[in-house]
């Protein structure tokens, strides 16, 4: 059985401030104060997992054991078929050391070229990490394909260039809220919630 989430606070691993600001939207739902690893002035791990589990693990516990709090950390990226799963776990760093996410779509459109799969889909995994080093991990996905020229400025990251299975509108384009509810990390968060969250809300 997951562990129940009790504490009053929580630090969200991270130093990207779209990433920040969806999480924190999220947690909306308690009354629990959000910080952020880029708030508090903790470093970024270095990202040497072979998966996006493992580096949302790495990510997680790094925080938590900086801070003292619970921490939860998100490892997220684009998957292309036809490029073998890539850009995957290095989805950031395709964005180069300015972290210019135009350049990263750019090398993506560029290696598919003319292949007409356009096939992706953007997975997420999220850890959720206690001071003890309890780990509690949920991954989500959602499926799409992918076009050019991007479209939209309304998301972040490779949002611009993915339109989700079903969508006429890029995740660039559609409503953060439209986003939020169908996106792989509210579908992470979902798994979360429910084996996390649920049963302490029903205690209080």
């Amino acid at each position: 059985m997951a562990r129940l989430f009790k504490e009053p606070c929580l630090v969200v691993a991270s130093h990207n401030a779209g990433k920040i600001a969806e999480i924190s939207e999220l947690f909306s739902f308690r009354d629990i104060r959000i910080l952020s690893a880029k708030s508090l002035g903790i470093p970024e791990p270095e990202e040497t997992g072979s998966s996006f589990i493992e580096n949302a693990k790495l990510k997680a516990l790094a925080a938590t054991h900086e801070t003292g709090f619970p921490a939860i950390a998100d490892d997220s990226g684009l998957e292309v078929y036809a490029l073998g799963r890539a850009p995957g776990i290095y989805s950031a760093r395709w964005s180069g050391q300015n972290k210019d996410f135009s350049v990263a779509m750019l090398r993506v459109q560029t290696e598919l070229g003319n292949d007409p799969d356009r096939r992706a889909r953007f997975v997420c995994a999220l850890a959720l990490a206690w001071p003890d080093c309890h780990l509690e991990v949920f991954v989500g996905h959602i499926e799409g394909c992918i076009v050019w020229p991007p479209r939209g400025n309304k998301g972040f990251g490779y949002d611009p260039m993915f339109i989700a299975k079903g969508d006429a509108g890029t995740f660039g384009e559609i409503e953060p809220a439209e986003k939020h509810a169908k996106s792989h990390r509210s579908k992470a968060f979902y798994k979360l919630k429910t084996a996390c969250f649920s049963a302490s809300e029903e205690d209080d």
